[in-house]
């Protein structure tokens, strides 16, 4: 505000109202400005402090035109009164690192319930209910958890990338394989920029979904593909090896061949309008300027 001398009656710089409109009025001024901007009534300064502390009543407020932080006084309150607000603070204080160990609590132990889950379906039931009554309770602690953590870290090592990068390095000789996979060993126009052609970034809901529903995949396919393998942990793990190379395969050539549309893509040139080409539209414009 551009008030410096200080009026001759008081005048509140929230409600505007001076001190000969309200006389019964609480007057404060409770920081060090001069002027206009001194005085202001107890009940508006009141509600501007509610205002900027938002629920929060023991927090710092200062004024805004020259930055003193008020001086806030609570009446003396009884030792319940106290106490229960000592226990309020304590709980807020609490409360995050509450709600993170429960999280953190859920997590590990739905990571144990799956460790437990693929350990059965990998081995058996009866095997994997038998494997784990027999094994130590603290190595099931530590180890079941760490199954599903595995798996993830697993499906984020992505070697199709590399084997697409190393086929592209030496696709100039790879002509002999053309016939098996069109556009093997022919000269590019151009090289597409790195990204433009993958189409596949990194999801962490579809790495953690792949990463999670793996075993499963790999037991269905151990079961049509290897029904004469006896033994339920070799029937999944050869399951699990073939899912993963099949997937490979068609993921590779399929980022090649995303690759290869990119390098053969070309640019059209602007259809010019019917006519222009043979001149009738020149002769109409001609036309038009004789007249």
């Amino acid at each position: 505000m551009a008030c410096v001398d200080e009026p001759p009656e008081k005048h509140c710089w929230v409600c505007f109202a001076t001190e000969k409109e309200d006389r019964a009025a609480e007057w404060v001024s409770p920081c060090r400005c001069k002027g206009c901007t001194k005085w202001i009534h107890q009940s508006c300064l009141q509600r501007w402090l509610d205002e900027k502390q938002k629920g929060n009543s023991g927090g710092a407020v200062s004024c805004p035109q020259c930055g003193t932080e008020y001086r806030i006084v609570f009446p003396k309150m009884g030792p319940l009164v106290y106490f229960l607000q000592q226990v309020d603070r304590a709980l807020s204080r609490a409360s995050p690192f509450a709600a993170a160990g429960v999280v953190v609590g859920t997590v590990y132990w739905s990571a144990v319930t799956y460790g437990a889950v693929t350990v059965m379906q990998v081995v058996g039931h009866k095997k994997g209910l038998d494997v784990m009554e027999r094994a130590d309770p603290l190595f099931l602690l530590m180890g079941l958890p760490t199954i599903p953590v595995m798996l993830v870290l697993g499906k984020m090592i992505r070697w199709e990338d590399y084997v697409v990068r190393l086929w592209q390095r030496h696709s100039s000789k790879l002509q002999i394989f053309s016939g098996l996979v069109p556009g093997m060993g022919r000269p590019l126009p151009r090289v597409p920029a790195e990204g433009s052609y993958g189409g596949d970034h990194l999801s962490v809901s579809r790495t953690l979904c792949g990463a999670l529903i793996f075993p499963s995949i790999a037991n269905l396919v151990g079961r049509l593909l290897f029904r004469r393998v006896t033994s339920n942990l070799q029937r999944t793990i050869l399951g699990g090896i073939a899912f993963v190379v099949i997937k490979g395969v068609l993921k590779v050539y399929f980022k090649q061949q995303q690759y290869l549309i990119q390098a053969n893509r070309h640019i059209l040139n602007y259809p010019e309008p019917e006519g222009r080409a043979d001149g009738t539209f020149e002769d109409d414009n001609e036309d038009s300027s004789n007249e």
